[in-house]
């Protein structure tokens, strides 16, 4: 700790311009009334209940009754909180009053970005803040994950909402409680609150009076124009997607084409972003040809479409194009997460149905099979929530709304994809910074109630589909474990929605050959992980089976300093079925119908 009250960057009071900070707060009393207006005139308002629909309440009373069964543990937690608190106190005395460098009692996490600026070190009031709400914290989720008796789902969701809790009341995220927003406000006489309130405003705006963080810059970026820019044509389409076959770089491609299926939940863009950072277009230049589906984003005509639907129009009716285009009756296929859940059922039927010969070989990217541990997404999947979100996609027309989406899976980061936004954009007053993965986890789409109610139902609550005919699709049973066609999965090693201990499970369904591959980073950010960047590495285990745990394969896993998609090439060389002459795109029955990325992509959600 340092002795100084001040830093070097903090301004003096006498510097501070009292007519242009008075003329400022009448600013910022003339958005907050605007801000008050918008929400209060929107349907937010009007929806806006004290309803629990998650039942928070119920569980922190099951934690208080049995925190109360152990009056001594309990105390012992206080005690011990106090203990350390009172240590603190005295260290940041003693750092005050006698000059005295004190090691810290607790430091954040290095990966924690809330307490980059150097006042939070240099200053003894402000470093004592950080660490008081840090050793707060702390013992929070201590006490709460220490109580005995709850059972496993309650204690999760305590434990989530718990870190919610403890996230929003950071001091990070309040004005007079951050030293950069404190000096920021002092040396623009209040302009950057002013600022930060007409972001708000245009956030709630865009939200129909629910605040939407902007968490990129609105005008960086323009799909078609320097995101999803790889040449190619859409040569096919119904009401679910649109087919693109990209235009070959290559002489000589691989015989077998390779389809790529990403989740419907985003749009496909995301392996098609930058040119740097593009799958496809890395794809196409070793060689493959390139189809995508690139999924609709639905409004209510299509809120009865079900998971089967997806199913027959999306892969299965791609894969009849394929056929007719190149003339072949195999084709890879390439999941990225629900993609790739949607893909393993694909597998299933085909199997089923005797067409198993279709598909040469499968990848999935980061893809949840069983569902049995499926990380804290589960905290929204009780009975009571689905329920309730049943009866608010009937409100919404029979359509989740891509928002209601989005606010789920920022919640499982909080601090980085919630308040770092809230700080930058509404307290410093800041514009986000362009960033191409953020401005495509905005691009949000809306799910179709009756296939979205199955696929949570069915698979996250009961998890069905690792049961032998346990999911019908099209009228049949489906076996994942009857599945023989060569797979590869690769997950990643920080995964916040599919867990990649949860996505190991898969590597003991599949009756084929199997390589499960381990990415570093996220569920985003490890999957599009081009070789030239050099970025993040991955682990395989190439001698023997897959053990049955995760932790025992990681044990015996080698790393690599390279990119998953080399590993991949390289296993899908053994299914590329050799060279071919580079192919036209499209075919006398499938003549091109628009330039890629097609108008299904830039159908805009709420």
């Amino acid at each position: 700790m340092s002795t100084s009250a001040t830093t070097d960057k903090t301004p003096q009071a006498e510097q501070v311009d009292a007519e242009r900070f008075a003329e400022n707060l009448q600013k910022i009393a003339a958005r907050s009334q605007a801000i008050l207006e918008v929400y209060l005139n929107s349907p937010a308002a009007k929806e806006n209940t004290l309803q629990d629909t998650a039942h928070i309440g119920q569980a922190f009373f099951q934690l208080f009754e049995k925190m109360m069964n152990n009056p001594a543990k309990l105390w012992e937690a206080q005690l011990s909180f106090w203990q350390d608190y009172l240590t603190l106190w005295q260290n940041a005395t003693r750092s005050f009053t006698e000059g005295t460098e004190v090691a810290p009692l607790v430091k954040p996490d290095p990966k924690d970005r809330r307490f980059k600026d150097k006042t939070w070190q240099e200053n003894v009031l402000f470093d004592f803040l950080k660490q008081s709400y840090l050793l707060a914290a702390s013992h929070a989720h201590r006490t709460v994950q220490d109580v005995e008796g709850l059972d496993p789902k309650t204690r999760l969701k305590i434990d989530f909402y718990t870190r919610q809790y403890v996230d929003a009341l950071s001091p990070s995220n309040f004005m007079l409680t951050n030293p950069e927003v404190l000096r920021t406000t002092l040396e623009t006489g209040g302009e950057n609150i002013v600022k930060g309130l007409e972001n708000v405003l245009e956030d709630m705006k865009r939200g129909d009076g629910q605040l939407r963080i902007s968490m990129t810059g609105k005008d960086a970026f323009e799909v078609g124009k320097n995101l999803a820019i790889t040449p190619g044509k859409v040569v096919f389409q119904n009401e679910l997607m649109q087919l693109i076959q990209y235009e070959p770089t290559t002489e000589q491609v691989h015989r077998t084409p390779l389809l790529l299926m990403p989740a419907w939940i985003n749009k496909f863009y995301v392996l098609d972003l930058k040119p740097e950072n593009s799958l496809v277009k890395w794809a196409v230049e070793n060689g493959y040809t390139v189809f995508m589906i690139a999924w609709v984003n639905p409004d209510e005509r299509l809120s009865r479409k079900t998971f089967d639907d997806y199913m027959l129009q999306g892969p299965l009716a791609a894969l009849d194009v394929i056929e007719e285009i190149t003339g072949e009756k195999q084709a890879s296929i390439m999941g990225y997460c629900l993609g790739g859940t949607l893909l393993a059922c694909t597998l299933a039927y085909l199997h089923a149905t005797g067409q198993q010969s279709r598909v040469a070989s499968a990848a999935f990217l980061t893809t949840m099979l069983d569902f049995s541990d499926s990380g804290e997404l589960s905290v929204f999947i009780d009975e009571d929530q689905l329920q309730a979100l049943e009866a608010k996609m009937e409100r919404q027309g029979g359509m989740l709304e891509g928002s209601d989406m989005s606010t789920t899976f920022n919640m499982l980061r909080a601090n980085d994809l919630i308040w770092s936004f809230v700080v930058n954009n509404y307290l410093l007053g800041k514009d986000p910074f362009p960033f191409d993965l953020l401005f495509w986890n905005g691009d949000a789409t809306r799910m179709p109630a009756v296939m979205h109610s199955f696929y949570l139902r069915n698979m996250y609550q009961r998890n069905l589909l690792v049961q032998k005919g346990g999911i019908q699709l099209a009228g049949k049973p489906i076996d994942l474990r009857a599945v023989k066609t060569p797979s590869y999965f690769v997950s990643t090693k920080e995964d916040h929605i599919a867990p990649w201990k949860s996505t190991y499970a898969a590597t003991q369904l599949f009756s084929g050959p199997l390589r499960f591959v381990l990415a570093a980073s996220g569920h985003v950010a490890g999957v599009i992980n081009p070789p030239s960047k050099g970025k993040y590495g991955h682990w395989t285990l190439d001698k023997g089976k897959n053990p049955a745990t995760p932790d025992e394969w990681l044990k015996h896993a080698t790393e690599h300093a390279r990119s998953w998609w080399l590993d991949w090439d390289e296993w899908q060389q053994q299914f590329a079925g050799g060279k071919v002459a580079a192919r036209a795109v499209g075919s006398k029955k499938h003549k091109p119908i628009e330039a890629a990325p097609g108008s299904y992509v830039k159908i805009v959600a709420k």
